[in-house]
């Protein structure tokens, strides 16, 4: 079978199998940092409008509290890491890692920690009680052998819908609210359509939205027992489900952009500001970057939970991990330290559109919307993504976006099922 693989699925695998090279060669696991120079290297993929200035109030804390260290913002472009993860992996491969990188909770760190790629970052946890402090599922995400090995900058909400309050009027759409229905949406896309304007954004030049969009559709269809079958590889991708969910996803598509695949995720979302297109399927980055652009919220866009969703928290949760290896373990070990302060949670978290982790932020200074978001990461089941690489392998996440693709191309039912279930015979195969 020929296969076009989603640029990000493609990149974790890369990394997977660079790794096991790298642990064939003999990995080495220090247990405490000692170099201690005037320098420090961060690798992540945050460039955005929203991302960047982000991504500044860390560099910011880092450096107010160590102005003689030289901190060096090793960005990389491409949503969702799909370049920086390929060029982080090369570097692995060469044995000159950046001392601190950028990756996602659940299996995506616990594969860097496995394999002694990454140093715990017990200490930090100790000294800043993380483990009373921060949200349960996360906690456990994070954890390899016992231990702590990355630390989490924010919870994104991935199971959101967004939408142009103009356009909607327009169109005669009602704004949709909590039990919005996947029936509802697709009447409302209908009409949108008639009104003569784009129903729904997708930044198809970034693979991942394509597959979050999936898989939305998949949780609102299989629920949040379903995802945890699926988590346990106890789904059947031929069951009703399954192609209840692809016909809904077929059917959304329909009414999809034609100029998605030229779009990167934030001009998707920018679109949808400047009312260029009505609905986004979006991980609340696009709040942030909804923020960025000037847009007002209630006034000029509004948000809900993606139809059939609102049980749930499909969480993304962007880590920061410090290299076994790192130039600069001390300086390294310094950066994680900052960011699950109060000060810094709060001031990241109100850039980026995600919500803090940890108990003891006062979110009351946050926007409608992330007090709401908060809310609910607090007390709804939190889930962990299949697209961002956190509930499953890197083989599994490879195989969900090359059926997502396939079926992008295709509409064949049986040819995603094909992928998924040779992605499940890859996961199973004792990696070494």
């Amino acid at each position: 079978m020929t296969r076009r693989r989603g640029v990000a699925a493609a990149a974790a695998t890369v990394v997977a199998a660079l790794l096991l090279t790298l642990v064939a060669c003999g990995g080495d696991s220090p247990t405490s940092p000692t170099t201690d120079t005037k320098r420090l290297e961060v690798v992540s993929w945050w460039t955005s409008g929203s991302e960047a200035a982000a991504l500044a109030v860390l560099f910011d804390a880092f450096r107010t509290a160590n102005p003689d260290v030289d901190a060096v913002n090793g960005a990389v472009a491409g949503g969702a890491g799909s370049k920086a993860i390929v060029a982080l992996a090369k570097r692995l491969q060469r044995d000159d890692p950046p001392d601190v990188w950028q990756t996602f909770a659940g299996k995506s760190v616990q594969g860097y920690a496995s394999r002694s790629v990454v140093r715990s970052v017990a200490p930090i946890f100790a000294r800043e009680d993380l483990r009373a402090r921060m949200q349960p599922t996360i906690l456990r995400s994070l954890m390899h052998d016992g231990r702590p090995f990355g630390v989490p900058t924010g919870a994104h909400r991935s199971n959101m819908l967004w939408f142009n309050k103009r356009l909607l009027a327009k169109a005669g759409v009602t704004p949709p609210s909590r039990g919005y229905t996947l029936a509802a949406f697709l009447a409302d896309l209908g009409k949108v359509k008639a009104s003569g304007a784009t129903p729904l954004c997708l930044g198809g030049k970034d693979r991942f939205t394509t597959v979050e969009l999936f898989e939305n559709t998949l949780l609102s269809s299989v629920g949040g027992r379903g995802w945890k079958d699926i988590v346990a590889d106890d789904f059947d991708w031929r069951s009703d489900r399954a192609h209840t969910a692809l016909k809904r996803f077929g059917a959304m598509l329909r009414y999809a952009d034609p100029q998605a695949s030229r779009l990167t995720w934030d001009e998707a979302t920018k679109k949808l500001a400047s009312g260029g297109c009505a609905f986004e399927s979006m991980n609340d980055s696009a709040f942030g970057e909804l923020i960025a652009a000037g847009a007002r919220e209630n006034e000029d866009f509004g948000t809900t939970p993606f139809p059939g969703t609102d049980k749930s928290f499909l969480a993304v949760v962007d880590v920061f991990v410090a290299a076994t290896k790192a130039k600069n373990a001390k300086n390294a070990l310094a950066f994680l330290g900052d960011i699950s302060t109060p000060a810094t949670q709060l001031a990241f978290n109100r850039a980026k559109g995600s919500v803090p982790v940890v108990r003891d932020v006062d979110v009351s200074a946050l926007t409608a919307y992330q007090r709401a978001t908060s809310k609910a990461l607090w007390g709804s089941p939190v889930l962990l993504s299949i697209a961002h690489g956190e509930a499953m392998s890197p083989e599994f996440q490879e195989g969900f976006y090359d059926a997502v693709t396939t079926y992008v191309r295709k509409h064949d039912a049986d040819r995603f099922a094909d992928d998924l279930e040779d992605a499940v015979s890859k996961d199973r195969i004792p990696q070494r």
